[in-house]
């Protein structure tokens, strides 16, 4: 009768399937601005994908939502499961309003701070699509997923220092003859620096996991 009844339940493998598919569709974001950024496809194109990608990512945050309250086991907390897929639908969503800032504004020119950045945005998601498989195992992990964490941790830093950059040459270079340029760079340098924000905030949810169930 129990091993009948285990079997009904919903099993917590799925929380990570589920976790791998979302980094999944931020890294396909991530490069999606970097090609766009790079000008190596047209940004029509690049926007286009990364909608598609931030459309991806709602479904399976939706898919995960609903498995927490369906769930009689899961493979942690359920505040953290929250926690940890809601961070990351947030830096995929922000690639979304980057994009979404570049389509309103037009923008034709990339500065290269610009493409530094969005690489940033890519690398940082590539290490969360390497952490998430690992919280299978938080005990056995958890010195790797410290180390993950802390390279996204140092790629924001990197990327506030080439925002300050950036816009510290966009002032020189536009503010007094060409004002409508620096707010507008502003602004996509804003929403670029969100992106890794909002991915710093994912290794912080992993690595609050770890620290509570290592």
């Amino acid at each position: 009768m129990l091993k009948a009844f285990q079997r009904l339940m919903p099993k917590e493998e799925r929380f990570f399937d589920l976790f791998a598919r979302h980094a999944a569709t931020m890294v396909g974001g991530a490069d999606a601005m970097v090609r766009m950024f790079a000008r190596e496809t047209p940004i029509a194109e690049s926007c286009k994908a990364i909608g598609t990608h931030e459309n991806e990512a709602d479904d399976v945050t939706r898919e995960v939502l609903l498995a927490v309250r369906r769930s009689f086991i899961t493979p942690f907390d359920r505040s953290a499961i929250t926690g940890l897929i809601s961070s990351m639908d947030d830096a995929v969503d922000e690639m979304w309003q980057t994009a979404k800032a570049i389509t309103l504004y037009e923008v034709s020119d990339f500065e290269p701070q610009m493409h530094e950045i969005a690489s940033l945005a890519a690398e940082a998601a590539r290490l969360v699509a390497q952490a998430v498989p690992l919280l299978r195992n938080i005990g056995k992990n958890a010195t790797q997923l410290h180390e993950l964490t802390e390279q996204i941790v140092h790629l924001e830093g990197r990327a506030d220092d080439l925002h300050e950059e950036g816009l510290k040459t966009l002032f020189q270079t536009n503010a007094t003859t060409k004002p409508m340029a620096f707010f507008v760079g502003r602004e996509v340098y804003s929403h670029l620096e969100r992106v890794l924000d909002r991915l710093e905030d994912v290794a912080d949810e992993i690595q609050g996991i770890v620290i509570d169930h290592a």
